[in-house]
């Protein structure tokens, strides 16, 4: 991706999206009853920080088809945090989902589009 103004991860927008989303849900979990705490907040926040970590990982990797590898097992991340922010709902711990659920629908197809881009060159 270099000439494109990106040299880092840290320039790539979905990345700094991701941190921003980590930073929410470990505010959001911290409210969470105690016995979630090695629960479904852990499991929130490591999902969390595995859509942005692996963004990084693959932007580091030498190869087109190791980074399209690691975008997409961020996307899966991000359905795993999806998925546990619906059951947090259901189960009275978060009131309001419908930001978070924006939130991560935006990214997951601004990372469609980085796989796409990348599939293109």
């Amino acid at each position: 991706m270099k000439g494109d103004g990106v040299k880092t991860h840290k320039d790539l927008e979905i990345w700094q999206k991701g941190i921003n989303l980590v930073t929410k849900v470990y505010k959001i979990t911290r409210d969470f009853p105690k016995e979630e705490m090695y629960g479904l907040a852990s499991q929130m926040r490591r999902a969390a920080i595995s859509y942005p970590s692996n963004v990084a990982e693959g932007a580091a990797r030498n190869s087109k088809s190791e980074y399209i590898r690691y975008i997409y097992i961020a996307l899966g991340s991000l359905s795993e945090l999806e998925t546990q922010i619906i059951i947090s709902k259901n189960l009275g711990y978060i009131s309001d989902i419908e930001n978070f659920l924006s939130e991560i629908e935006i990214l997951r197809k601004k990372t469609y589009r980085l796989v796409e881009y990348l599939k293109g060159r």
